[in-house]
């Protein structure tokens, strides 16, 4: 049965090739977006905040894990001298500083809360990369791949430890219950990697299974970050979870665009190998939407999926063989599907702060970054 594309405004066309932006999202009404908002500043700010923070919270770390996070973060480079790598997005800590802002709390209020979803975050990165085997992050190589598998796990466990501490000391009931949230949102996100790691070996997956996995994996930890910084400025659990509701929509569709640029992404911009989640057999909401259209393409990538899971050899496939089974993908209609999704999530994660008071331009923040996870290249 076809996957049919929801309701989420006026389509637009996919492109056909790599490194392209990936989806439009269709422009809101003009009362709806009452100020332009500088995105880069805001990530920014972030950043600003809750680097020193963090890179202090690392610094406690014992040699030498300490090295391998600094490298991990982009902090030095594998002969241990300081680099300036790139940090990632900073979505997640944005997200953090600014939903302190809805309690009426300084943006610096939700810095605890910014680095310990960043060192989640990390500890799952690390992980994540040596379970897939992926090799590069970030344009550099991973650190299991510098440093040794034995060094991702521990490091990654210990930034998982970090996330806790950061919180816990200090020492406030908001703290307490802000700790709470965040193993909650840890556990969903190990719950969704260990999902995505047992679909890799299922010939079928089903649109539902799929959308579940990714709001574990991915919607849980940005739902998080979208609330903890309310939470330590004192919000109630009605203003957190909603704030919360936000962030799983928005965390959907930042993981539906990235599951199109894992296919048709620019590696220059990505920092990962061209067709990366067709040579890892991910079953990405393109792949799982393409399978379940029906029809000659879906049943053609049906087969050649079938036959890859049986290939010994599939690591050597040439570049013209992951470019045919993305081909077929988007023949099938998997990659307009999974384009109308991340259209729809993020209108949703918009839709979900009508039930809040907050001041205009915090509002306009949000929306901003909304705007901003689902208009990306990387």
């Amino acid at each position: 049965m076809s996957p049919e594309p929801r309701a989420a405004g006026p389509r637009t066309s996919s492109t056909a090739t790599r490194g392209e932006t990936v989806p439009t999202v269709p422009p809101a009404a003009p009362a709806a977006r009452p100020a332009a908002v500088d995105v880069t500043a805001l990530l920014e700010r972030g950043r600003t905040l809750a680097t020193p923070v963090l890179r202090a919270a690392v610094d406690r770390l014992a040699p030498p894990m300490d090295t391998v996070a600094a490298y991990h973060f982009g902090w030095i480079d594998a002969e241990g001298r300081p680099a300036d790598g790139d940090g990632g997005k900073a979505v997640r800590p944005a997200l953090a500083v600014l939903s302190a802002e809805v309690t009426g709390a300084a943006p610096e209020t939700g810095v605890p809360g910014a680095v310990a979803v960043e060192l989640v975050h990390n500890f799952s990165l690390l992980h994540d990369d040596l379970m897939d085997g992926d090799e590069q992050r970030r344009h550099r190589d991973t650190v299991w791949k510098v440093h040794g598998p034995a060094q991702a796990i521990l490091v990654g466990d210990a930034l998982f430890a970090l996330a806790n501490d950061v919180l816990l000391q200090l020492g406030t009931v908001e703290a307490g219950r802000a700790t709470r949230r965040l193993t909650t949102a840890t556990r969903a996100l190990i719950d969704g990697q260990a999902q995505d790691i047992s679909y890799e070996h299922r010939d079928r997956v089903s649109v539902e299974e799929c959308l579940e996995m990714e709001g574990n994996k991915t919607g849980a930890l940005l739902a998080c970050a979208s609330s903890i910084g309310a939470v330590l400025g004192g919000a109630d659990d009605r203003t957190a979870d909603t704030l919360e509701k936000y962030g799983h929509h928005l965390g959907l569709a930042f993981q539906a665009v990235d599951d199109l640029l894992g296919i048709w992404g620019d590696p220059g911009a990505t920092g990962k190998q061209a067709w990366s989640d067709l040579r890892q057999r991910k079953k990405s909401l393109p792949v799982v939407a393409a399978l379940a259209a029906g029809g000659p393409a879906s049943e053609r990538l049906g087969e050649i999926l079938a036959a890859d899971a049986k290939s010994s050899d599939f690591a050597h496939f040439s570049e013209e063989e992951f470019a045919a089974r993305a081909a077929l993908i988007e023949e099938a209609g998997g990659r307009e599907w999974t384009a109308e999704e991340a259209r729809r999530q993020h209108l949703t994660a918009i839709e979900a702060l009508d039930a809040i008071d907050m001041p205009d331009p915090v509002r306009a923040r949000f929306t901003a970054l909304a705007d901003f996870v689902v208009v990306r290249k990387r």
